[in-house]
């Protein structure tokens, strides 16, 4: 069985993989894999695979140095059954490069769109041949609701849920209709422009935000939660068998 760890910049999700098959996932904190032990107890580990948006804590390291089996730190030398065209792959997020090889896993010789939508909100475009060409990077939804609270005076710092009109009628309603429906129409925007490109696109859409779509191109969609700990588990294979 393979442990797969995806350490984010808000969380770390733990899964367990038999095959392609998730049989369990857990989260917590990202500075401290306190999980690990259960996971291990549990599970008869062959191997695992690390890929992480931010420094890797020490409490980790000793964490990873205890288990008695491979571990695989992911990062920019590391094989991967896709051909990467991003001119700086040392500063790519592991997390965005596990998610392209994810989706191509899954839905093999097809155009694909990835967005994944957390703490940033990233797009990614690899091709039919599995060639990755790169993406672009955004504000997720928390982060653009910080960023107006910490630059605006008068802004308050206030939660996605809540009502969530047209047009707001209040600031709060201003704001979270602002935000959320700019990322819906951002969302929708690259969608549309990738698919006139390439008309066989399919979209797979990730990561702990949820959007909803009034589109003709809905059934192109999949959401898929767990794209990039798929990818993961895609990439330790490959570097195995």
């Amino acid at each position: 069985m393979n442990l797969i760890i995806d350490i984010g910049n808000t969380v770390a999700k733990l899964a367990v993989f038999d095959g392609d098959e998730q049989v369990e996932i857990l989260r917590g904190s990202n500075h401290s894999l306190d999980c690990i032990k259960i996971l291990c107890n549990k599970y008869p580990i062959d191997k695992c695979i690390i890929a992480s948006v931010i420094t890797i804590s020490n409490t980790i390291k000793r964490q990873l140095a205890n288990v008695d089996f491979p571990v695989l730190i992911l990062n920019h030398e590391t094989p991967i059954p896709i051909i990467n065209k991003y001119k700086t792959p040392e500063t790519l997020g592991m997390d965005r490069l596990a998610a392209v090889v994810g989706a191509n896993y899954l839905k093999p010789n097809r155009d694909i769109l990835v967005i994944d939508a957390g703490t940033a909100l990233t797009y990614e475009f690899i091709d039919k041949d599995a060639i990755y060409w790169g993406g672009n990077i955004s504000p997720g939804i928390y982060t653009r609701f910080k960023s107006l609270s910490a630059c605006c005076d008068k802004l308050p710092l206030i939660e996605k849920s809540g009502d969530l009109p047209e047009m707001g009628y209040n600031t709060e309603t201003a704001i979270r209709a602002g935000v959320i429906k700019g990322i819906e129409y951002e969302i929708k925007g690259y969608i549309s422009q990738m698919h006139e490109k390439y008309p066989d696109l399919l979209v797979f859409l990730t990561g702990g935000d949820k959007f909803s779509f009034d589109t003709n191109l809905k059934s192109i969609i999949f959401a898929d939660r767990f794209l990039v700990l798929k990818g993961l588990n895609r990439i330790l294979n490959y570097n195995v068998n």
